[in-house]
């Protein structure tokens, strides 16, 4: 079955070869050229960077070599195939009776202008060894199709040929792609962890609550979990969980002001439910009525913010002394411009609830609003030219 299949590729490979020479030969019969240069491009000099090889190649045996050279520095590259098509197409030129020479010629890694600037000078360099009136393009892709308006520019193209790789198609191919997988999947304790562990969980707690009569109870609580590990997964909960949580005087201070910041935030809100004047509370009202009401909004948030805004600021000032201990700069200067914002806020959003609860002017909102932005923008502007200050220092005594 194994060698039907390979007659069967190298029988189409035959047949896709033939056809692309083909038309190959039309094209240069269509033609006036007379002389030609079949040209591989390799744009990115792939040639060049991983194989070490001087372009422009010219001549069939050196074109052999760069091409052996590449293939043992990057099996999987296909500039190699390219090279080899572009020697085949040339000896199907020269045993058809035409003039022809072979090349290689590469930009530079980065492609863009000065890659087509290079090609184009290694295209004159070819052209003023062999005379030619025509070219044939062989090239792996668009990105290396994209230099043909530079070569004509110098030199008519008659053809282009593109190089398709046909890889990772046979069936025992895909079958050893996919088991190398489930091996990574099963033993490879970064993936197995989630792809095998929290299904496992699942099912060894379904399977439990089943046995006892569960079912319909134990489904919310395997869609808890699944949710649960989604979320921690999809948001690197555990491995900032990990950093923190690191036995180092850095870890334990984050840890502590996180759980303090937590519960304190927590506790804003029965501190703010207590705030709203219970009247407002038990009057006849609807429900949606009662928490859309604007003063129950006002009294509330007025209530809470005192409270919340301290356990932000608890979260905020643990990371900022942690940095400090650390030793990192510029995140000490993020820590407390957040530190300084979160206070400057403050006056706006309290009187944000006095104009919701006493019904003031939208205008007072403008005094506190601006007052924080001053105070943010010239704490931001001192910050960061100390910080600058620093840094030139440590790099005059460096020099």
């Amino acid at each position: 079955m194994l060698k039907s299949n390979f007659t069967v590729r190298r029988d189409r490979e035959k047949d896709r070869m033939s056809h692309r020479l083909d038309k190959v030969e039309k094209d240069v019969n269509a033609s006036t050229a007379s002389r030609l240069l079949v040209i591989c491009v390799d744009r990115d000099n792939d040639v060049g960077e991983k194989a070490g090889i001087v372009t422009p190649v010219i001549g069939r045996d050196a074109c052999i070599e760069a091409a052996q050279r590449l293939a043992l520095e990057d099996p999987e590259d296909a500039d190699s195939n390219s090279i080899f098509a572009a020697i085949k197409t040339y000896e199907d030129l020269i045993s058809k009776g035409y003039k022809v020479e072979v090349v290689t010629i590469a930009g530079v890694k980065d492609r863009g202008v000065q890659a087509d600037e290079k090609i184009l000078a290694e295209t004159k360099k070819v052209l003023e060894e062999f005379s030619s009136n025509g070219a044939v393009i062989v090239s792996d892709g668009e990105d290396d199709e994209s230099v043909i308006p530079v070569i004509q520019n110098v030199l008519p193209v008659v053809s282009v040929q593109r190089v398709v790789m046909k890889v990772s198609r046979s069936v025992e191919y895909s079958y050893a792609v996919f088991g190398k997988y489930l091996k990574m999947v099963a033993y490879d304790s970064k993936y197995s962890k989630f792809f095998l562990g929290v299904p496992g969980i699942l099912l060894l707690i379904g399977g439990i609550a089943t046995a006892f009569g569960y079912t319909a109870e134990i489904f919310a609580v395997l869609i808890s979990i699944l949710g649960g590990a989604f979320m921690i997964r999809a948001f690197d909960i555990d491995k900032a969980w990990s950093s923190w949580s690191k036995p180092t005087p850095m870890g334990f201070i984050r840890i502590f002001t996180m759980v303090a910041g937590v519960m304190l935030a927590l506790s804003s809100v029965p501190a703010g439910i207590s705030a709203v004047d219970p009247a407002l509370l038990e009057a006849d009202t609807e429900f949606i009525a009662k928490i859309s009401d604007k003063v129950i909004i006002g009294q509330f948030i007025a209530g809470a913010l005192p409270i919340l805004w301290i356990g932000i600021g608890s979260i905020f000032a643990g990371t900022l002394l942690s940095n400090w201990i650390g030793g990192g700069i510029p995140r000490q200067i993020s820590d407390i411009l957040r530190i300084i914002v979160l206070a400057s806020l403050y006056p706006t959003i309290a009187q944000f609830t006095n104009i919701m609860i006493f019904d003031e002017s939208s205008f007072t909102l403008i005094p506190p609003l601006l007052g924080g932005l001053a105070a943010t923008l010239v704490s931001a502007t001192i910050l960061f030219k100390k910080y600058r200050r620093n840094r030139d220092h440590e790099e005059a005594v460096s020099d």
